[in-house]
């Protein structure tokens, strides 16, 4: 146990966020997301829906201010105006961690895959709900 740190993020995770470097992609992924056949790199949370886990995992990541849209979502198949509830609890998330309202990217579905693919890493989280998946671009930690 540590002081400080979010229990959720337990040492397998931490590792990657820690190796990762600026401009590197993470997905956080729902349950019935391909994880395992989409990742170069897996990270198990499989009792953990996914806005907790992005939650504790903006406790700890920056996120990228270089780039307009640090933040991407699947779009919904058929309706991609739709915003389904685990995007609106993200949306909420990323603001109050970026301390701004930032714009997320809806990727279809197919083109969010492709991205995944060349992630750094992906958080399989237990999510059961649709559409429950973000990718975040890692930013800096500006010098003190």
């Amino acid at each position: 146990m540590l002081k400080g740190l979010d229990p959720v993020l337990a040492p397998d995770l931490l590792h990657v966020l820690a190796a990762m470097g600026h401009g590197d992609e993470l997905v956080v992924a729902d349950g019935n997301f391909p994880a395992a056949s989409v990742a170069r790199r897996l990270v198990r949370l499989d009792g953990v829906d996914a806005p907790r886990a992005l939650r504790a995992i903006l406790s700890v990541l920056p996120l990228d201010t270089f780039t307009p849209r640090p933040a991407a979502v699947m779009a919904v198949v058929g309706d991609p105006a739709a915003v389904p509830e685990p995007v609106r609890e993200f949306q909420a998330l990323v603001d109050a961690a970026a301390g701004r309202s930032v714009a997320l990217e809806a990727l279809e579905r197919f083109a969010f895959y492709e991205r995944a693919r060349a992630a750094f890493a992906v958080v399989a989280t237990g999510e059961r709900r649709p559409y429950g998946n973000i990718l975040l671009v890692k930013g800096i930690v500006p010098a003190a």
